[in-house]
């Protein structure tokens, strides 16, 4: 019996070979893949396939007694059919029914009183019926090797030797004996519900009595089976674990927390699973579904996380995913700035605004400087003070830094306007001498000696301000109203013109830089207005002369005179 058992297990091992090399050759098919896209990625395991409730086998048996001329053993070549039915309780283990059918064809003789033992052509047939369990190994997509040991009943029918006749053709009685059967097979999957059985290798013992003492004995024999195995029904395996994760914010700034959170599906309530993470770039700390990053002293660059999650050694209940972060390179803060007022007197104060912004929203300090004057303050606002400053421009720098060291500036001007003049006084005219005509009686319109004095001094200003003009402006006594009546011009505008014709005559004043007016004033006087560049005559009162009216000379009154007294 060892000899016979060691046999079989060789010839199994042998048959074996060629299809673990084909599952070996399959194995990177059914190893779990890594579906990476652009964001999370899954781990798949393809191997986490559905399989049949109830399986049927039907196909070829035969039996073969080991060794072929072993004693006693009435199963030495037989050939048949087998079927059985697996129902499968889980994955991996079934209950099998088998049974089979086979027709003895060859019967060997014992010789006796010397005669050797011959062969014989034979008629008969055997029936096995057996139950037991079966382990099915389903790793693979195509390929499921399977080992079963089943236990039963044989019956063999009455044995006759073929081509003769009578009682004694009977060979072998009718027999009922146990049996059992060990060993395993492989089926290569060609369609979703049939399978191929490339072989099934068994050994087979039988316990059938001794037809001389009647003791029962063990026969050692192998069967081998091939056939068509259709599935019946499935087994749905659990959805295998998915693991999909983000990272958030997707763009953070050196030394800011990145958290990653991951979320797993298809977990099995009653199973602990366990999360870890794994960075290229920065520290992850934590072991649960969301964790975080952290970036200080990361450089900039766009790193990835990885997260994975298991809950059992088997497949599909493991899977891992990915994602991506930037971390940008700080950047510096920027500010402006301004004067309010941009324009001041020495010693007034400006108000100085600046405002900073920093990219990443990092704290800030603020400070100022001026090329002349003082700026106090340490908030965004400073105050300028020009107090003992020279008019001129004064240019103000504002200052932002950041909690990183990084800086930035930016200015704004001033003008220190110079003190302002006091405006000139607007030009007037001024008063002269006036000219007094009223001691002279008799000719109360001639310019005598005193009248030149006068007159005299406002040539030499007419001389000294070349640019002024000169009014002069006569009056006459009310008593004086003989010009009224006749056709000389009123005394008034008569002194004015003779006051005008000395000053052209005797000075050599431009006549056109002198005015005549006469005025209201109840005298026998002459007034004399010097008008500046620019100054305004106030004509109130005042009626310009016709200038048309001759001049008297001084002599030409004394003249006059003389011929009256001669006459």
């Amino acid at each position: 019996m060892r000899l016979s058992a060691q046999i079989a297990t060789t010839a199994a091992a042998f048959l074996l070979s060629p299809i673990l090399l084909l599952c070996q050759d399959k194995a990177p098919e059914s190893a779990p893949a890594t579906a990476q896209v652009d964001g999370p990625t899954i781990t798949q395991h393809p191997g986490a396939r559905s399989v049949p409730r109830a399986e049927l086998f039907l196909g070829y048996s035969g039996i073969r007694a080991t060794p072929t001329d072993t004693l006693g053993n009435r199963l030495v070549w037989l050939s048949g059919g087998s079927a059985s039915g697996a129902l499968n309780l889980n994955r991996y283990l079934g209950i099998v029914a088998d049974v089979g059918g086979y027709r003895d064809t060859r019967l060997r003789l014992k010789g006796g009183a010397g005669n050797p033992s011959s062969t014989t052509d034979s008629s008969g047939s055997a029936f096995t019926y057996l139950l037991g369990p079966r382990l099915s190994y389903r790793k693979y997509e195509r390929v499921t090797p399977f080992a079963q040991a089943l236990f039963g009943a044989v019956h063999a029918s009455e044995v006759t030797q073929s081509q003769c006749s009578g009682a004694s053709c009977v060979k072998l009685p009718s027999e009922n004996a146990f049996a059992m059967i060990a060993g395993g097979g492989v089926d290569l999957r060609v369609h979703r519900r049939i399978s191929l059985r490339l072989f099934q290798a068994e050994y087979m013992m039988t316990r059938f009595a001794d037809l001389t003492t009647g003791d029962r004995q063990t026969q050692n024999d192998v069967r081998l089976s091939s056939g068509l195995v259709f599935g019946l029904g499935s087994i749905t395996p659990p959805a295998p674990v998915t693991y999909s994760c983000s990272a958030a914010p997707a763009s953070v700034y050196s030394g800011e927390p990145v958290t990653v959170t991951g979320t797993a599906l298809n977990l099995n309530p009653k199973k602990r699973a366990t999360y870890n993470w794994t960075a290229d770039g920065g520290k992850v700390s934590g072991s649960a579904a969301t964790s975080t990053v952290d970036t200080s002293d990361t450089p900039p660059g766009t790193y990835r996380v990885v997260g994975h999650v298991i809950e059992g050694s088997k497949a599909g209940q493991s899977a891992d995913c990915a994602s991506s972060y930037t971390v940008l390179a700080v950047q510096p803060p920027t500010i402006s700035c301004t004067a309010d007022p941009s324009t001041v007197q020495p010693g007034d104060s400006a108000t100085i605004r600046s405002q900073g912004v920093s990219p990443q929203q990092r704290p800030l300090t603020y400070s100022f400087s001026a090329s002349q004057g003082s700026v106090t303050g340490s908030t965004s606002t400073g105050a300028l003070s020009t107090v003992g400053v020279s008019p001129g421009t004064i240019t103000v720098t504002c200052n932002v830094a950041d909690d990183k060291g990084q800086s930035a500036s930016s200015s704004a001007t001033v003008t220190v306007d110079a003190p302002a003049l006091a405006p000139a006084p607007a030009p007037s005219t001024a008063q002269l001498c006036t000219i007094d005509f009223a001691r002279d009686t008799m000719r109360p319109t001639r310019v005598n000696n005193e009248a030149k004095a006068c007159l005299d001094e406002i040539a030499l200003n007419l001389q000294r301000s070349s640019d002024a003009r000169l009014a002069m402006v006569g009056h006459r006594d009310p008593t004086e109203a003989g010009s009224k009546k006749s056709s000389k011009p009123d005394e008034a505008a008569q002194r004015a013109i003779n006051a005008k014709g000395y000053l052209v005559t005797d000075k050599g004043i431009d006549p056109s830089r002198i005015s005549v007016y006469t005025g209201a004033a109840a005298n026998k006087a002459v007034e004399s207005i010097l008008i500046p560049s620019g100054a305004t005559l106030n004509q109130t009162e005042l009626a310009p002369v016709d200038e048309t009216i001759p001049a008297i000379p001084r002599n030409a009154y004394g003249k006059h005179r003389t011929a009256k007294r001669n006459h």
